[in-house]
Protein backbone atom coordinates (compact mmCIF):
# COMPACT_ATOMS: atom_id res chain seq x y z
CA UNK A 1 0.00 0.00 0.00
CA UNK A 2 1.18 3.54 -0.73
CA UNK A 3 2.47 5.32 2.36
CA UNK A 4 1.74 8.80 0.98
CA UNK A 5 -1.52 10.23 2.33
CA UNK A 6 -3.78 13.23 1.92
CA UNK A 7 -5.89 14.99 4.51
CA UNK A 8 -9.49 15.45 3.44
CA UNK A 9 -12.76 16.68 4.91
CA UNK A 10 -16.25 15.21 5.13
CA UNK A 11 -19.51 16.74 6.33
CA UNK A 12 -18.33 20.26 5.49
CA UNK A 13 -15.29 19.90 7.74
CA UNK A 14 -16.97 18.22 10.72
CA UNK A 15 -14.76 15.21 10.02
CA UNK A 16 -11.12 15.35 8.92
CA UNK A 17 -9.35 12.22 7.80
CA UNK A 18 -6.10 10.98 6.36
CA UNK A 19 -6.29 8.42 3.59
CA UNK A 20 -3.93 6.91 0.99
CA UNK A 21 -3.12 9.27 -1.85
CA UNK A 22 -3.46 6.41 -4.34
CA UNK A 23 -5.73 3.40 -4.45
CA UNK A 24 -9.16 3.22 -2.86
CA UNK A 25 -10.32 6.57 -1.48
CA UNK A 26 -13.37 7.55 0.53
CA UNK A 27 -16.40 8.48 -1.56
CA UNK A 28 -19.89 9.77 -0.77
CA UNK A 29 -21.04 6.17 -0.17
CA UNK A 30 -19.45 6.24 3.29
CA UNK A 31 -21.28 9.42 4.23
CA UNK A 32 -24.58 8.06 2.93
CA UNK A 33 -24.16 4.81 4.84
CA UNK A 34 -23.43 6.68 8.08
CA UNK A 35 -26.46 8.91 7.55
CA UNK A 36 -28.70 5.86 7.06
CA UNK A 37 -27.54 4.20 10.30
CA UNK A 38 -29.54 5.17 13.37
CA UNK A 39 -28.55 3.43 16.60
CA UNK A 40 -30.59 3.97 19.77
CA UNK A 41 -29.26 6.42 22.38
CA UNK A 42 -25.98 5.04 23.71
CA UNK A 43 -26.06 2.27 21.11
CA UNK A 44 -23.14 0.22 19.78
CA UNK A 45 -22.44 0.11 16.04
CA UNK A 46 -20.22 -2.28 14.09
CA UNK A 47 -18.63 -0.76 10.98
CA UNK A 48 -17.76 -3.86 8.96
CA UNK A 49 -15.01 -3.07 6.48
CA UNK A 50 -14.02 0.19 8.15
CA UNK A 51 -11.22 1.33 5.85
CA UNK A 52 -9.84 4.61 7.22
CA UNK A 53 -12.86 4.99 9.49
CA UNK A 54 -15.05 7.36 7.46
CA UNK A 55 -18.39 5.70 8.25
CA UNK A 56 -17.77 5.50 11.99
CA UNK A 57 -16.45 9.06 12.19
CA UNK A 58 -19.38 10.52 10.26
CA UNK A 59 -21.83 8.58 12.42
CA UNK A 60 -20.09 9.62 15.64
CA UNK A 61 -20.09 13.25 14.50
CA UNK A 62 -23.88 13.12 14.04
CA UNK A 63 -24.73 10.98 17.07
CA UNK A 64 -22.44 11.91 19.94
CA UNK A 65 -23.64 9.24 22.37
CA UNK A 66 -23.01 6.19 20.16
CA UNK A 67 -19.93 3.96 20.15
CA UNK A 68 -18.47 2.48 16.98
CA UNK A 69 -16.21 -0.54 16.51
CA UNK A 70 -14.66 -0.84 13.07
CA UNK A 71 -13.37 -4.11 11.64
CA UNK A 72 -10.78 -3.77 8.88
CA UNK A 73 -8.70 -6.34 6.99
CA UNK A 74 -5.78 -4.10 5.99
CA UNK A 75 -3.54 -3.07 8.92
CA UNK A 76 -2.33 0.10 7.19
CA UNK A 77 -5.91 1.33 6.77
CA UNK A 78 -6.75 0.38 10.35
CA UNK A 79 -3.77 2.44 11.52
CA UNK A 80 -5.08 5.43 9.58
CA UNK A 81 -8.55 4.87 11.05
CA UNK A 82 -7.11 4.95 14.58
CA UNK A 83 -5.19 8.12 13.72
CA UNK A 84 -8.35 9.70 12.32
CA UNK A 85 -10.41 8.84 15.39
CA UNK A 86 -7.80 10.46 17.60
CA UNK A 87 -7.41 13.51 15.34
CA UNK A 88 -11.18 14.11 15.46
CA UNK A 89 -11.31 13.74 19.25
CA UNK A 90 -13.34 10.53 18.96
CA UNK A 91 -10.85 7.90 20.11
CA UNK A 92 -12.99 7.24 23.19
CA UNK A 93 -15.98 6.34 21.00
CA UNK A 94 -14.51 4.99 17.74
CA UNK A 95 -12.04 2.09 17.65
CA UNK A 96 -10.79 -0.24 14.92
CA UNK A 97 -9.85 -3.93 15.09
CA UNK A 98 -7.74 -5.65 12.43
CA UNK A 99 -9.54 -8.83 11.40
CA UNK A 100 -10.37 -10.92 8.33
CA UNK A 101 -14.09 -11.66 8.33
CA UNK A 102 -13.43 -14.95 6.60
CA UNK A 103 -12.85 -16.00 10.22
CA UNK A 104 -15.40 -15.60 13.06
CA UNK A 105 -15.43 -12.21 14.74
CA UNK A 106 -13.59 -12.09 18.06
CA UNK A 107 -16.04 -13.00 20.82
CA UNK A 108 -14.90 -10.09 22.97
CA UNK A 109 -16.59 -7.69 20.53
CA UNK A 110 -20.02 -8.82 21.74
CA UNK A 111 -23.26 -7.94 19.97
CA UNK A 112 -24.30 -4.66 18.39
CA UNK A 113 -27.45 -2.59 18.02
CA UNK A 114 -26.54 -1.73 14.42
CA UNK A 115 -24.18 -2.98 11.76
CA UNK A 116 -23.22 -0.63 8.92
CA UNK A 117 -21.34 -2.11 5.99
CA UNK A 118 -20.15 -1.31 2.50
CA UNK A 119 -19.08 -4.72 1.15
CA UNK A 120 -16.87 -4.93 -1.95
CA UNK A 121 -19.16 -4.23 -4.88
CA UNK A 122 -17.71 -6.74 -7.35
CA UNK A 123 -17.83 -10.52 -7.25
CA UNK A 124 -14.42 -12.06 -7.89
CA UNK A 125 -15.71 -14.10 -10.84
CA UNK A 126 -16.69 -11.03 -12.88
CA UNK A 127 -14.23 -8.40 -11.64
CA UNK A 128 -11.22 -6.86 -13.34
CA UNK A 129 -9.26 -6.00 -10.18
CA UNK A 130 -7.32 -2.78 -9.84
CA UNK A 131 -3.53 -3.19 -10.02
CA UNK A 132 -3.40 -1.36 -6.69
CA UNK A 133 -3.64 -4.13 -4.03
CA UNK A 134 -5.42 -1.95 -1.49
CA UNK A 135 -8.04 -0.79 -3.96
CA UNK A 136 -8.54 -4.34 -5.21
CA UNK A 137 -9.23 -5.59 -1.68
CA UNK A 138 -11.73 -2.78 -1.09
CA UNK A 139 -13.66 -3.23 -4.32
CA UNK A 140 -13.51 -6.95 -5.19
CA UNK A 141 -14.64 -9.84 -2.98
CA UNK A 142 -11.64 -11.82 -1.76
CA UNK A 143 -11.43 -13.96 1.37
CA UNK A 144 -15.10 -13.28 2.12
CA UNK A 145 -17.79 -13.21 -0.56
CA UNK A 146 -21.10 -11.36 -0.23
CA UNK A 147 -22.85 -14.30 1.43
CA UNK A 148 -20.12 -14.56 4.05
CA UNK A 149 -20.11 -10.78 4.56
CA UNK A 150 -23.84 -10.76 5.30
CA UNK A 151 -23.60 -13.83 7.55
CA UNK A 152 -20.99 -12.10 9.69
CA UNK A 153 -22.98 -8.85 9.75
CA UNK A 154 -26.26 -10.43 10.84
CA UNK A 155 -24.47 -12.72 13.31
CA UNK A 156 -23.04 -9.67 15.09
CA UNK A 157 -26.44 -8.10 15.73
CA UNK A 158 -28.66 -8.14 18.77
CA UNK A 159 -32.01 -9.86 18.07
CA UNK A 160 -33.72 -6.49 17.59
CA UNK A 161 -30.76 -4.96 15.78
CA UNK A 162 -30.62 -3.30 12.38
CA UNK A 163 -28.31 -3.97 9.44
CA UNK A 164 -27.67 -1.17 6.94
CA UNK A 165 -25.88 -1.85 3.66
CA UNK A 166 -24.88 0.29 0.70
CA UNK A 167 -24.30 -1.66 -2.48
CA UNK A 168 -24.87 -1.86 -6.22
CA UNK A 169 -28.51 -1.83 -7.27
CA UNK A 170 -28.00 -4.74 -9.65
CA UNK A 171 -27.17 -7.05 -6.72
CA UNK A 172 -30.40 -6.39 -4.83
CA UNK A 173 -31.99 -9.78 -5.53
CA UNK A 174 -28.82 -11.55 -4.40
CA UNK A 175 -28.65 -9.52 -1.19
CA UNK A 176 -32.32 -10.08 -0.39
CA UNK A 177 -32.01 -13.82 -1.01
CA UNK A 178 -29.07 -14.09 1.38
CA UNK A 179 -30.86 -12.03 4.04
CA UNK A 180 -33.98 -14.18 3.87
CA UNK A 181 -31.86 -17.33 4.21
CA UNK A 182 -30.21 -15.80 7.29
CA UNK A 183 -33.55 -14.93 8.91
CA UNK A 184 -33.29 -11.18 8.28
CA UNK A 185 -36.06 -10.85 5.71
CA UNK A 186 -37.60 -7.56 6.88
CA UNK A 187 -36.00 -5.46 4.14
CA UNK A 188 -36.40 -1.82 3.14
CA UNK A 189 -34.70 -0.50 0.01
CA UNK A 190 -33.85 3.10 -0.83
CA UNK A 191 -32.44 3.79 -4.28
CA UNK A 192 -29.92 6.60 -4.86
CA UNK A 193 -30.49 7.85 -8.42
CA UNK A 194 -28.84 8.60 -10.72
CA UNK A 195 -26.12 6.45 -9.09
CA UNK A 196 -26.57 2.70 -9.55
CA UNK A 197 -26.44 2.38 -5.77
CA UNK A 198 -28.94 1.58 -3.06
CA UNK A 199 -29.24 1.52 0.69
CA UNK A 200 -30.74 -1.61 2.24
CA UNK A 201 -31.99 -1.81 5.81
CA UNK A 202 -32.71 -5.26 7.23
CA UNK A 203 -34.26 -6.49 10.45
CA UNK A 204 -34.92 -9.95 11.79
CA UNK A 205 -37.81 -11.81 10.16
CA UNK A 206 -38.19 -15.40 9.04
CA UNK A 207 -40.24 -14.33 6.06
CA UNK A 208 -39.60 -11.76 3.34
CA UNK A 209 -41.25 -8.41 3.98
CA UNK A 210 -39.82 -6.05 1.40
CA UNK A 211 -40.66 -2.36 1.13
CA UNK A 212 -39.36 0.43 -1.10
CA UNK A 213 -38.56 3.70 0.61
CA UNK A 214 -38.78 6.93 -1.43
CA UNK A 215 -35.48 7.35 -3.29
CA UNK A 216 -32.88 9.91 -2.33
CA UNK A 217 -32.04 11.69 -5.58
CA UNK A 218 -28.39 12.69 -5.44
CA UNK A 219 -27.91 14.93 -8.49
CA UNK A 220 -29.91 17.65 -10.22
CA UNK A 221 -30.44 17.27 -13.99
CA UNK A 222 -28.40 20.41 -14.58
CA UNK A 223 -25.57 19.15 -12.38
CA UNK A 224 -24.61 19.38 -8.73
CA UNK A 225 -26.18 17.78 -5.69
CA UNK A 226 -29.86 18.12 -4.88
CA UNK A 227 -30.91 20.01 -1.78
CA UNK A 228 -31.76 16.73 -0.05
CA UNK A 229 -28.33 15.28 -0.87
CA UNK A 230 -26.58 18.46 0.30
CA UNK A 231 -28.39 18.19 3.63
CA UNK A 232 -26.91 14.72 4.12
CA UNK A 233 -23.46 15.20 2.62
CA UNK A 234 -22.67 18.66 4.01
CA UNK A 235 -24.97 19.22 6.99
CA UNK A 236 -25.02 15.72 8.56
CA UNK A 237 -28.76 15.20 8.15
CA UNK A 238 -29.94 11.61 8.70
CA UNK A 239 -31.45 9.54 5.90
CA UNK A 240 -34.96 8.46 6.82
CA UNK A 241 -36.36 5.16 5.54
Amino acid sequence: MQTSTTEDALLDGRVRLRQPRRGYRVAVDAVLLAAATSPPPGGRVLDLGAGVGAVGLCLAARMRDCRVVGVELQPALADLAAHNANANGMADRVEVVVHDIARPLPGMLGKFDCVATNPPYLAAAVADPSPDPGKALATVESSADLARWLRVATGALEPAGTLTIIHRSDRLDEIVSHLVDLGWGDVTVKQLPPAARMLVRARRSKHLRRRDSPPLVLHRPEGGYTEAAEAVLRHAAPIVF
